[in-house]
């Protein structure tokens, strides 16, 4: 566990259709953490593994797909979550293998999913506090990292 002055480290994955599209899944309305909003795949650093690791991890446990190819990097963020801890995440644009019309989302901790154009990411300010808009500034910025890279 980090100590105080050390944040803890997260990985996320913006997962992309062939459509240009990215997925989002609705947390649980019983979480502590951003309870019932939009969020990307993605999750905590374990014990001694790198960001890289977290990511291929947390893309199967929270959807059952497995990363296929890492299409590049979105960015890296600083945020404190309502429970007063510092994060820094790192999200990855990504493809992944699986029926992409049937996630396997995590019990209890996922209730609902959506496939979003660009032009859809306003619904991802749905339950969210004002000025928490780090989700859509990640998808944002997905979306921008997606036109550079001609997708």
């Amino acid at each position: 566990m980090p100590t105080e002055s050390e944040p803890l480290r997260c990985a996320g994955a913006l997962v992309v259709d062939d459509d240009g599209r990215i997925f989002f899944q609705r947390r649980s309305p019983h979480r502590k953490l951003f309870p019932n909003t939009w969020d990307i795949v993605g999750g905590h650093l374990e014990a001694g593994e790198t960001v890289e690791e977290a990511l291929f991890r947390e893309v199967t446990e929270e959807t059952g797909w497995h990363v296929s190819l890492v299409l590049g990097l979105v960015g890296e963020y600083t945020y404190t979550g309502t429970d007063g801890i510092d994060r820094i995440e790192t999200d990855f644009l990504v493809r992944v293998d699986g029926d992409l019309s049937r996630p396997r989302l995590e019990p209890g901790k996922h209730t609902e999913f959506r496939w979003l154009t660009e032009a859809e990411i306003g619904v991802l300010d749905e339950h969210r506090q004002p000025g928490d808009g780090v989700i859509r500034q990640i998808a944002e910025d997905g979306f921008r990292a997606l036109r550079l890279i001609g997708l």
